[in-house]
């Protein structure tokens, strides 16, 4: 068998499964009705009928709550583990999984001190009459959390984490990879699994559309189910005048997975993948990081990173609150995985509802990175095609001028496109406005937006961008990336450096091409004196 060269080879024949899916999912789950101040004194006021509106109302129902929960432990002989300041919470989950012999039920209830939004009662004057009411606001305070850990018939291991205070709002962490052996084991397919994924299935096809069967009906009709068998902090009237939980989505983690033949076979993919992205169009933060924080303070909007954990490398790609994470899982197979941190940077909303559209814009983040990585390994052109960028062009009666191989500025214009590859919605005549500026050593604020435009128009034409529908932003064609990665791997790699070496300044002993090209020259002088003397 042998090694493959490429990052395309590695894809094309190296690879025994593929499974593209939901991987975690981290959910809010709240009372819609009671997440502002107006809602909160509505419920105590016009629905449960007291005359003021008091964090005192609230003490009552959260000590019901509790107590409600510690009972269900106790009667159910649940185990109530107390998390210790710095303890993974993950590491004690798993031990406990170990112990639960049942296919469904509760593992354990954890319990943990954490920060949280609550609603408090402050005194406030009136300036009128002198008096003084209590006011509803806003605040933050310690809180006692329960961490409720289950495991599932259908979905497998996950964890609701509610909060002891009003409003009781919770989150739900589940594990799509999870749900997908759960049925595998159900429908009696055989299968190997991975760690947080399979390994191999006697059905690909069919664990495919076990993974596209994840639906937000599904993940809804879960927490319901369980909401029905836990202790509840409101009662069945609150419930039926409304007072229900809904689910929304912080974060969701979308996969895809590609079980490789042989280990060497990952190693060759990332020697590759590595080597063409620390300086793919040349980023604006390209960083090689060993054990160091990136935190909210690290400048840039976009930036790719390569990180290792001891001598297993892994690449990221950031952009806005959104993460392409691609690594080697086990040894064994390609991980490539888009989380989704704020689904307001793609446009869509939060509510479980938007998963579909969500989908699709995290798979389609993960194969563009796979296509890109693809072409910038072997980025060449035909002469046609470079002659149809080195040339002017005519489009519908609209001229655009010749993207000249050796310009200056056309090559700042072939970098930014570069760096502008992974960016999922595209980008803007702003946002390549200060990048191109920065790369020709000028100011961004004083970069013409008329000069800008009219190297977009004349990209546009010669069919390296197009315009994203109803919108003032563009993305690169397939070609376009070609070409781009061409111009200006050539120049960079290539042509400038290689020029440099033969140049009569250069020392004769540095280089061996000057060596060469001095052959060369002297086997040309040669036959140029031979045929004069002929003549």
């Amino acid at each position: 068998m042998s090694v493959p060269r490429s990052v395309a080879e590695v894809l094309s024949g190296h690879v025994t499964l593929e499974v593209e899916g939901i991987d975690r999912m981290y959910l809010n789950v709240y009372v819609p009705r009671l997440q502002r101040e107006q809602g909160v004194a509505a419920f105590f006021r016009f629905h449960r009928g007291h005359q003021f509106v008091s964090s005192a109302l609230m003490d009552p129902i959260s000590k019901t709550f509790v107590a409600a929960l510690e009972a269900f432990a106790r009667r159910e002989k649940i185990p109530v583990i107390h998390f210790r300041k710095g303890q993974r919470k993950d590491d004690v989950a798993a031990e406990q999984r170990k112990k639960f012999a049942r296919d469904e039920g509760v593992v354990f209830v954890g319990k943990a001190q954490e920060k949280t939004p609550v609603f408090r009662t402050e005194r406030r004057r009136n300036e009128r009459t002198g008096g003084t009411y209590p006011w509803l606001v806003r605040s933050t305070a310690m809180v006692n959390q329960f961490y409720i850990y289950c495991v599932d018939r259908d979905f497998g291991p996950f964890f609701l984490k509610f909060s002891t205070y009003f409003p009781y709002n919770a989150k739900l962490c589940l594990n799509g990879h999870e749900f997908a052996k759960r049925q595998l084991a159900q429908k009696g397919i055989g299968f190997e699994a991975l760690d947080n994924g399979v390994l191999r299935c006697d059905d690909p096809k069919r664990l495919q559309a076990i993974c596209d069967g994840l639906s937000a009906e599904k993940i809804e009709a879960l927490v319901r189910k369980w909401l029905r068998l836990l202790p509840h902090p409101f009662s069945a009237a609150d419930r039926k005048a409304g007072y229900r939980y809904q689910m929304s989505i912080l974060q969701a983690e979308f996969s895809l997975t590609q079980v490789l033949d042989r280990p060497v076979t990952g190693r060759v993919f990332f020697e590759e993948v590595i080597r063409e992205n620390l300086d793919i169009g040349r980023p604006s933060q390209v960083q090689l990081i060993f054990d160091r924080r990136v935190n909210r303070s690290t400048p840039g909007k976009f930036r790719t990173r390569v990180i290792t954990d001891g001598v297993v490398p892994s690449l990221h790609v950031d952009y806005k609150n959104t993460r392409i994470k691609q690594y080697h899982k086990e040894g064994r197979a390609l991980r490539t995985e888009t989380t989704i941190n704020n689904t307001r940077d793609f446009g869509i909303g939060k509510l479980l509802k938007n998963l579909p559209a969500l989908r699709q814009v995290g798979f389609q983040a993960n194969r563009r990175l796979l296509d890109v990585q693809k072409v910038s390994h072997d980025c060449s052109i035909g002469e046609d095609a470079f002659d149809r960028v080195v040339h002017p062009t005519q489009v519908d009666g609209q001229r655009a001028s010749a993207l000249r191989f050796g310009d200056k500025r056309v090559q700042a214009l072939f970098v930014v496109l570069v760096i502008f590859s992974l960016q999922l919605r595209g980008f803007t005549n702003q946002e390549m406005r200060a990048l191109l500026a920065q790369l020709l050593g000028l100011d961004p604020a004083n970069y013409p937006v008329g000069r800008m435009t009219y190297d977009l128009r004349r990209l546009r034409l010669h069919g390296l961008i197009e315009r994203v529908p109803h919108s003032h932003r563009y993305q690169l064609t397939p070609d376009g990336l070609r070409i781009a990665l061409f111009f200006s791997r050539t120049y960079a790699r290539l042509l400038r450096p290689k020029l440099a070496e033969i140049m009569p300044l250069t020392p004769p002993l540095t280089s061996r091409l000057r060596a060469a090209f001095d052959r060369l020259n002297r086997e040309i002088d040669a036959c140029c004196e031979d045929q004069r003397l002929i003549a």
